[in-house]
Parts: structure tokens; sequence; C-alpha cells
């Protein structure tokens, strides 16, 4: 029997009630992934990638699950469908929109999936709640922290506790 993986995970909403919508996901995630061990404070982050958007609340969850990476991938598209996501433009707002980050250190290449995330050391929305809940926590592939990495990424988008 596995003793299990530790898994981090991003969740972001920038449509409806975003509290609502990021506290459901929680739950969804929490029911069907694993165990929540850790989460950090609720962010409010500007759009990336895009302008004219309302702003995102972003959360990253340290979690305990018995799933492979590829059945954690596909809980996630499904709580995401469920929850009304439609996957339609990378950069449309969206309802609910949950990443891996961090499975075990696992370096991992697929069509679908890419871990740890190609793009999170570049992504203030990502780094600053990461810093709460885990800031010396090594990145498998650059081999930094992830308070190394934020005090190297140049993002300019600012990221406030809500």
């Amino acid at each position: 029997m596995s003793k299990g993986h530790i898994l981090y995970l991003s969740t972001g909403s920038n449509i409806g009630n975003r509290k609502d919508n990021l506290a459901r996901a929680y739950q969804l995630i929490q029911d069907r992934i694993g165990t929540v061990i850790r989460q950090s404070s609720l962010y409010e982050t500007e759009a990336w990638g895009i302008q004219n958007q309302r702003v995102f609340f972003n959360q990253i969850l340290y979690i305990h699950t018995k799933l492979s990476v590829e059945e954690v991938l596909e809980c996630m598209k499904d709580i995401e469908s469920e929850m009304g996501r439609i996957r339609e433009d990378k950069w449309k707002e969206r309802i609910i929109d949950i990443d891996i980050l961090f499975y075990d250190d696992l370096i991992y290449e697929s069509p679908d999936l890419t871990v740890p995330h190609p793009h999170l050391h570049n992504r203030n929305f990502i780094l600053v709640p990461f810093l709460e809940i885990a800031p010396e926590y090594v990145h498998p592939k650059l081999n930094q922290s992830m308070r190394e990495l934020y005090f190297a990424c140049s993002d300019p988008l600012k990221v406030y506790l809500n």
C-alpha cells in the first residue's frame, strides 16, 4: 500500500463569488483528491496574461494524496467542469482554475501536463501565497527554494492579502 504523495495545488477564481468558488473547490479537492494539510490565505491578484479582467482570488493548497499525478489531473478537470469552467481561450476569465504545482519531487512531462508547473517561478500570484505555507520548499528542477524564486521573480503584478 502506498504511503501517499505530497501535492501542491494552486486555485484561482475571477468570476462570480470568488471566495465561495474557492471554498467549493477546496471541499471538492478534499473529498476527491486528498487531505488538505495546509492552505494559504486568500490573495487578490491582477489577471496574468491579459488586462481588463476582474482580479483573481488565489490560494495554494498543500495536500496528502494517494492518487497518481494523472489521476489528480483527471479529478481536477472534473472539478473544474462540474463548477462550470469552460476551456476555451487560455486567458479567459474563469470560475475556477486549478493547477498542479508540485507532486513529490516528480519531474514529469506529457502532452497534457508538466510538473513542476513550468511557469510558477515567474508568477507572483503563485510565489507569494506559497511563501506563507512552505518558503523553504525546494523546486526539484530549479534547485532553489520558493523564497529564492520569489526574490528572483520579475513579475510586476501585485498580490494583496485578502
